[in-house]
This record gives C-alpha cells, structure tokens and sequence, in this order.
C-alpha cells in the first residue's frame, strides 16, 4: 500500500472513531465565526460607472482611477454627504476605483447600509466628474485656453483672407495665375487640417467630457464576508485544525504498539497474547477516572482512533485455550509452589480483565496476586512469597519510559520479572461454531498445541 493510501485510511479512520469530536469541534468554530460576525458588522458594496469618452491610452486610464479615489474627490464627496458618524478619513478605506473595458472607471463605495453605499457612490462619481472637468481645462489653466482660442481665431482669419486672394487673382488666363491659385487652395487645406489637429489634441475639448452612467444599483445582499461565510468558515477552519491535530498527536505519538518494543522495554520475554472482548467502545483505552468519564462517551473520545480495528475472534473456548497455554508456559517456569504478583499498569482496563480472567483460569496453580501499579509513581509490594511478578499490559497505550519505571520499580520490590502477557481488544462472536473444544477442555489440549508449536 502506498503512502497516499495510507493517509487516507488514517483520515477515513479518524473520521469513523471521532466524528461526535469533531461535529463537537466544528460546532464550536461556527459559534466562534458567528461571534466574529458580529464584531464586524455586515457591509454593503455598490459601483457606478463614469464614462470617459475619446481615445485613452492605459496609462491614463490608471491615472483616472487614482484621481478617483484621491482624497481630493473623497474629501469632497464626504463635505457634502455629512455624514456625522463617519469621517473622511473612514471613507477613503471605503472607496474603490477600476478601470473596465470600454474606457469605463468603475467606483465602488462601501457602507453600513444598503442605502448609504448607494449615496457614497453616486456621490463620489459625480465629485470625480466635477474635479476631472476642472482640471481639463475648467479654469486651472486660463492663460492656456485664452492662447489656444486666439490661435484658433488667427488660423481662421487667414484661411478667409487666403479665399479672397483666391477669388481675386487672374481666373486661369495665364500659366502663373494657375500655378498662384493652385498654391493658395493647398495653402488653405493645410491650414484647415492644422486646425482639426489642434482641436483633437486639445483635452478641454476632447476628454472633458466625462459622463456618469445612470445611478449606483441599491445592493440587495450583504458584501463578503457575510455571516454565513463567517459561520463557515469557523466550522471549516476548527475541523481543519481538529484533523491536522490528529495527525500531528499521531506523528510524536511514543507509546509502544509492538510485541518486540514490550519486551525490550520491560526486559523481559513474551510469554503470551491473549484476547478481550470488547465490553464497549472505550473497552481498550485506558481509563481516565469516572468525572471525566461521561465526557469521553459523549464525544466518542474513549476510542482509540490510530490502531486498528479489532478482528473478530474465535469462541469462548478459542479464547480460554490462549489463557491456558500462558498457565501452562508458568508451570514450566516456577518451581511449587508457585506463586507469582501479577502487575497491571494502573488505568489499563483491558489487562485487569484479562489479569482477573488468567487467575481464574489458573485455579491456584499458580497461584497469582494481581496489583494495579501507577505509571506515574510506580510503586510495587515488598516480595514475599511470591517467585517472580507477570506483568499484564495492553499494546499502544504505554510509552518506554513508563514500562522502564514498571520493570525498576518490579526491581526494587525484589520481584523478577518473568514475563508479559499482552491483552489484545477482539470483536466477539455471537454464537459458537460448533466443533470447537468445550469450556470445560482439560489442560493437557493447552500443553499439547504448546508443543505442536501452536503459539499464543
């Protein structure tokens, strides 16, 4: 399997094991946008379009769009909205200008209401339109205009007095009377063209003429982000964050899963595996204590999520022979009597049944003490009578560092320790198939697969 294939099955697995957490969690996120929302107040944007008529290069289109959200234009628009809540420095954050297609400066204005977004653009256009024509030609440059209408006056005066001359000359007697009135027509087609020139590149005439596109639409719906979107996007970015966690706990996750880590942990051998059905959906996590208990169930958190579902196991009398066979390898082992202290991590649901299950399969031979020892503060009884201690542990939930305390602790008691048993969670059947070994088979069918080579 690939690991693209593999993160998907640890994701799918997460999504299975703590869906409850993570509605929980995404619950939570969409009450912390909807908070969010209401801090920020929903807002509303509307545009009005001005049209700028003639030939523009992009460059002044850009220009055009600056002078639209100028301060200069805003200010303006603001003085005379007068809008005693809002300042003007507010309004220009709430000002956009761009340039379409078209030769159209499209202005967009921003307020609380849908109504005031409407007046701010319209507004705000036609204050762009006033301080555009102005400075054009409007008044800023008089000097200029009057130069350029005095020229105007000259060019046309001499293309009169060029069409009385032309008039006037020899009306095509001789050959240079031709040629004159020839030179005088050309004479007076250069002027007119002079002037056509002059009135395309003049601006007050030609890019003046700025028009506003009808009024700003009144908007009908809230600008992004909306509440919705807030409310969303906090129950997205919670169940992100919730999944990545997963993953991350996942990834420096210290705690042993395998046989080989067990032993080598505890420094001792494995003396068997035996199996737990399941009791409920926490049936293979350690316990937590009764107040925080309630909780776990009802977040489904009681669940160990990055191990694997349990298989399903064979009957009662498959499961009885697995407890048998450990009896049998502690026979071999212990001298009579045989008496042994059976260490159970504390909290580790799972071994203390499957400890309780092996003493009562054991019938006094051995005979075996259990005790709950603390990962924390491991702390085990003074040896007595007892040959060695059994410890009897679950797989995935304990890390090196807490087993090493279990086994010094063992150390410091006087107890050997000669073993571990490994409690695996099953899924149990509900009905027997029949040709299995009764509950009540003898121990000699448990020696016999031992030495046939069956294994726990």
């Amino acid at each position: 399997m690939s690991e693209e294939s593999i993160r998907l099955v640890t994701i799918g697995r997460i999504f299975r094991r703590r869906w409850r957490f993570l509605a929980v969690i995404a619950a939570v996120g969409a009450l912390v946008g909807y908070g969010a929302s209401v801090v920020f107040p929903p807002r509303y944007t509307t545009s009005a379009s001005v049209l700028l008529p003639g030939q523009w290069e992009e460059r002044e289109l850009l220009t055009q769009v600056d002078i639209a959200t100028s301060s200069t234009v805003v200010d303006r628009a603001a003085a005379a909205l007068n809008w005693r809540d809002v300042s003007a420095a507010e309004l220009r954050g709430r000002v956009t200008a761009s340039a379409a297609d078209g030769n159209i400066i499209k202005i967009s204005g921003t307020a609380d209401t849908p109504r005031r977004a409407q007046q701010l653009s319209d507004q705000v256009a036609a204050q762009f339109v006033k301080f555009a024509a102005r400075v054009a030609g409007g008044g800023t440059d008089s000097a200029a205009a009057t130069e350029a209408e005095a020229l105007r006056k000259q060019v046309e005066e001499t293309n009169r007095r060029i069409t009385e001359l032309a008039d006037a000359s020899d009306p095509g007697q001789t050959v240079e009377g031709v040629q004159a009135r020839t030179e005088l027509e050309k004479l007076s087609t250069s002027l007119e063209e002079a002037m056509t020139k002059l009135d395309e590149a003049d601006p007050a005439s030609n890019k003046a003429g700025m028009v506003v596109m009808g009024p700003a639409a009144r908007p009908t719906g809230e600008a992004p982000p909306t509440r919705v979107q807030f409310i969303g996007a906090g129950a997205l970015l919670f169940f992100l964050f919730a999944v990545v966690g997963h993953l991350a706990a996942a990834r420096t996750n210290r705690r042993l899963r395998t046989e080989p880590e067990l032993t080598a942990a505890l420094g001792a051998a494995l003396l068997g595996t035996v199996e737990v059905p399941e009791s409920g959906r926490g049936a293979h996590r350690p316990e937590k204590g009764a107040r925080r208990g309630w909780i776990h169930r009802l977040l489904g958190t009681g669940t160990r999520w990055d191990l694997p579902t349990p298989p399903r196991s064979d009957d009662e009398a498959a499961r009885r022979i697995r407890y048998r066979r450990v009896c049998s390898r502690l026979r071999e082992q212990l001298p009579a009597p045989r008496r042994l202290l059976v260490v159970v991590p504390d909290g580790d649901g799972l071994a203390r049944s499957a400890a309780g299950r092996l003493a009562a399969e054991a019938k006094s031979d051995p005979q075996l003490r259990i005790v709950e020892v603390s990962v924390d503060r491991p702390i085990v009884p003074d040896r007595d009578t007892e040959s060695g201690a059994l410890v009897v542990l679950s797989a995935g939930n304990w890390t090196a560092e807490e087993l090493a305390g279990i086994a010094e602790a063992c150390a410091d008691g006087r107890h050997e320790v000669l073993g571990i048993v490994v409690a695996d969670p099953v899924r149990a059947r509900e009905t027997r198939p029949a040709g299995l070994p009764p509950d009540d088979a003898t121990l000699a069918l448990a020696v016999r697969g031992q030495a046939t080579g069956g294994s726990a």
